[in-house]
């Protein structure tokens, strides 16, 4: 592919707008697929999606997938990585990829790093020796990778922290983004996205957002969010960020993947989402269904004749019952694969059915009814009334139990 392309590696194009909540449906064109937004995009941190190949992914219709930077900076190395011409070709992938900058690794592997303004200091959990991630190295490991939207890397801290780390951690983000910008060597084929740091302080993230603003730029990320914050502060972050963010760029909330969390923050006017929520629950046994999950180890699964799901087109709806399932299920490596593909096809599929109620302007229906049918039996958390009705969606729902309120948090 030339790299001398007049038409930019990243445009987006808003197609439909909710009258009543901040939701929108996209399209963003990359080099190497066109993505409808809202998305939900699956993690396949080391060049590999746990459990499914890519042509599974492709049958489901993914348009594009995540990849680690530290992970694949590490292993297989960018040597390899550029002799195979890139992760599209090394893992067989003819679809969009999005690279995470490796800066989430400050706080997953915190006491392997030490942080500095220079960058991260790693001692590698593979065999000990110490890299120094810097933005500059972070942005190069990335061109190397070829992902059509690249991270920059960002000073991480855990979301409960609170005092001056905070704000240093802010602005460090903001000078880190200039030496990513600065280092970008691949700007026709790739896009770079700053990230939003703030904690959970509203000046902190409008401080932010106003710097990166400043920035040419095609896209942004929410980050910081999804580390152990309560719901309460988490949803007043989102909303006060994608309000600051420009309207005409997409916006990703980073490491959010619970089914009743994407439909909220759609709601609030976020785009693209990540988790390894769906695999990861699937290698413990557990499907995504309507009304949450289904743990398939249970005994009251054994003589169960039906499919996971039957509103379900994947291949393990079409081909295996709950019975099997059940009977495989964490005991056999093919349960794992079987109801990844389940589960990543329930997140698709859920982003499709929101996306086509959003171009239909019935999205708040759509809102009270996937509620109505994830909590049956329960009462909606109060959190989620609160972030609904700052988007005028009223759920007229009674004050939560704390029994319901455990329930939503352990999905």
């Amino acid at each position: 592919m030339s790299t001398t392309s007049k038409v930019p590696p990243l445009t987006y194009r808003i197609i439909a707008e909710c009258s009543t909540t901040k939701a929108r449906v996209g399209v963003m064109s990359l080099r190497h697929s066109d993505v409808d937004t809202p998305v939900f995009m699956p993690v396949g941190t080391q060049g590999t999606m746990k459990g499914i190949l890519p042509d599974q992914l492709i049958t489901l219709d993914c348009r594009i997938l995540l990849g680690n930077t530290y992970h694949l900076g590490n292993r297989p190395g960018t040597k390899i990585l550029e002799k195979a011409g890139g992760l599209h070709k090394f893992m067989g992938w003819p679809r969009s990829i999005l690279t995470d900058s490796g800066g989430f690794q400050m706080v997953s592997l915190l006491q392997l790093a030490e942080i500095d303004e220079k960058g991260v200091n790693f001692k590698s959990p593979y065999d000990g020796s110490e890299c120094m991630l810097t933005p500059e190295h972070s942005i190069q490991i990335q061109n190397v990778i070829g992902g059509d939207i690249m991270m920059q890397l960002d000073d991480v801290v855990k979301t409960t922290t609170r005092g001056p780390r905070v704000e240093e951690a802010m602005h460090r983000t903001v000078r880190w983004l200039d030496r990513c910008l600065e280092a970008h060597q691949r700007d026709d084929d790739q896009s770079v996205f700053p990230i939003v740091q703030g904690g959970l302080e509203p000046e902190l993230r409008e401080k932010c957002v106003a710097e990166l603003t400043k920035r040419k730029v095609r896209g942004y990320a929410v980050g910081g969010l999804s580390g152990g914050e309560s719901k309460d502060e988490f949803w007043p972050t989102v909303h006060i960020c994608t309000d600051l963010l420009p309207k005409d760029k997409p916006r990703y909330l980073m490491g959010v993947g619970f089914a009743a969390d994407l439909v909220v923050c759609v709601a609030l006017g976020i785009d693209m989402f990540d988790c390894v929520f769906p695999t990861r629950t699937a290698r413990f046994g557990c499907a995504l269904v309507e009304s949450g999950q289904l743990n398939l180890k249970h005994k009251k699964y054994a003589l169960d004749m039906r499919p996971i799901d039957d509103k379900c087109h994947c291949s393990t709806c079409k081909s295996y019952t709950r019975s099997y399932l059940h009977h495989i299920a964490t005991m056999e490596a093919v349960s794992s694969s079987l109801l990844s593909i389940h589960n990543v096809a329930y997140q698709l599929r859920l982003m499709a059915d929101i996306r086509q109620s959003i171009t239909e302007d019935r999205f708040p229906d759509f809102i009270k009814k996937f509620m109505s049918a994830h909590y049956e039996g329960r009462k909606v958390p109060q959190w989620i009334q609160d972030a609904l009705a700052a988007v005028n969606v009223q759920l007229d729902q009674p004050e939560v139990t704390q029994v319901a309120e455990e329930a939503s948090l352990s999905e």
